[in-house]
Formats: structure tokens, C-alpha cells, sequence
């Protein structure tokens, strides 16, 4: 069964969401991210997806204290992106109660890096994200293109040992109005042991089970339930064991 993970977007310590990842298009849905998460776990879900956005666009984290807030007054499992640059911006984030890190930007410029941090900390702790437009991925906050497939890179992580990634249609993500299916089943084609995430478009339950549906192993949803499109205690019935 495919497994659900909540997100959490934060600016100024607030839960926000962008719309294509537009920093000019964000709407403020609540003030407490802590209530948010407790929330979510009261609703059966285990794992939670909580971006530094200030930390994405710094490239530096900023809300550390938000994700060891969150850490320690819920059983979330919660992976923490945002701004992960170094392996000491790696360490704050476990020592703050970050079960994995997710890193997006620095897995394009910095490869070799990740691939050190893999071998080190172990598979299950690193998620990596792609963020692509048009099938060629996206860095600094979605805000720099480049001509890197997103097949290709995330065929080489996996070469290193990565075991799950998420990836993220930019065009879609805010946007509710259905998931990049044929993005999704091209990468489970060429990489069939991935544990693939979706991420970005998820408007309703008909999304969620036609990703199942094709092999995906989990799915972020964010703005669809800040919306009331999907209901949490709906979530919290078909998360994956």
C-alpha cells in the first residue's frame, strides 16, 4: 500500500504553501507548524516532509528549531530539507530529530559529496529530491534550470546505493490539478527497484490510487489537505505498513 507523507513548508515559521514553486506565490495556512504535525499523527500518519524553504533560498537552514520542536512532541518520522549544504548543516539536522535528510541542490553540484554521506550515514537516512521542469531538474529553490535528466541522475545515485528518491514536477506542484503519471512511470521503467516518491498535483484520492496503482511507494501531499480536497482521516486508513 502506498504510504502518504504529509508536508510541511516553512517561511518565517509559518506553514506555507508555493504555487510552482514561486516564492512571490505563497499562501500562509498556519501559524503553528507544530499543531499541524500534531494533526497529522493523531490521523494515523507516521511520517512527515518539512521544507526550510528560508533555508532553501539562504542555502543555509533556518528552522532547526522548528524541526526539533516537531521532533520532540510527536513520533513523526520526519525528513528535513531546506538549505543542507555541509555535513555539519547534516549533523544539526539529526541532532534536531531529522530521521532522514532530504537533499535536492547539492546532489546536482555536489555529487560526489552525497554519494560520501550515503556510504556513511546509510541509505535509509538520505532522501534525495529532484525537482525538474520538463523532465530536466531544477536547483537552488527550483529557481536554476539545468539540462541534468532526471532519469540519468537518479540512475547513478542509485549506482552508489540510493534506495528512495522524490521527485517533484515543478509545473504541477501547488497547482491541484493532477500528477505527472507519465513522468513517474518512465522513471519506475528504467529504475524498477527505486522506492519512488510523488510529489506535487495531488488533488483528490483518484491521484493517490493511480499512483499506487503504478508502483509508486509513497506520495507528499501538501496543499490538498491545507485545501480540504483530501481529508486526513482518510490519509491515515491506507498508509503503507
Amino acid at each position: 500500500m502506498i504510504e502518504i507523507i504529509p508536508a510541511i513548508d516553512l517561511i518565517e515559521g509559518k506553514c506555507v504553501r508555493l504555487s510552482q514553486g514561486d516564492f512571490e506565490r505563497k499562501k500562509v495556512y498556519e501559524e503553528n507548524p507544530l499543531q499541524v504535525a500534531k494533526a497529522f499523527e493523531q490521523n494515523g500518519l507516521r511520517r512527515l516532509h518539512l521544507v526550510d524553504l528560508d533555508g532553501a533560498k539562504s542555502g543555509k537552514p533556518v528552522h532547526l528549531k522548528t524541526l526539533e520542536q516537531i521532533a520532540k512532541n510527536t513520533d513523526l518520522l520526519i525528513d528535513f530539507g531546506g538549505g543542507l549544504k555541509t555535513e555539519s548543516d547534516l549533523q544539526d539536522a539529526f541532532n534536531a530529530g531529522a530521521f532522514q535528510v532530504s537533499l535536492g541542490s547539492i546532489a546536482v553540484t555536489e555529487k560526489e559529496r552525497v554519494f560520501e554521506w550515503i556510504e556513511k550515514y546509510g541509505s535509509d537516512k538520505i532522501l534525495i529530491g529532484a525537482d525538474v521542469l520538463e523532465e530536466k531538474l531544477a536547483i537552488n529553490g527550483w529557481q536554476t534550470k539545468t539540462e541534468v535528466d532526471v532519469v540519468s541522475f537518479l540512475k547513478e545515485f542509485c549506482s552508489k546505493g540510493l534506495r528512495q528518491a522524490f521527485v517533484t514536477d515543478i509545473s504541477k506542484d501547488g497547482m491541484m490539478g493532477g500528477t505527472s503519471i507519465e513522468l513517474y512511470k518512465r522513471i519506475l521503467r528504467n529504475l524498477p527497484s527505486l522506492e519512488l516518491i510523488a510529489s506535487g498535483g495531488v488533488s483528490c484520492m483518484e491521484d493517490v490510487f493511480l499512483l499506487e496503482k503504478i508502483g509508486c511507494r509513497g506520495v507528499i501531499i501538501g496543499k490538498a489537505i491545507y485545501e480540504g480536497k483530501i481529508k486526513l482521516e482518510k490519509l491515515g486508513t491506507i498508509r503503507r505498513n
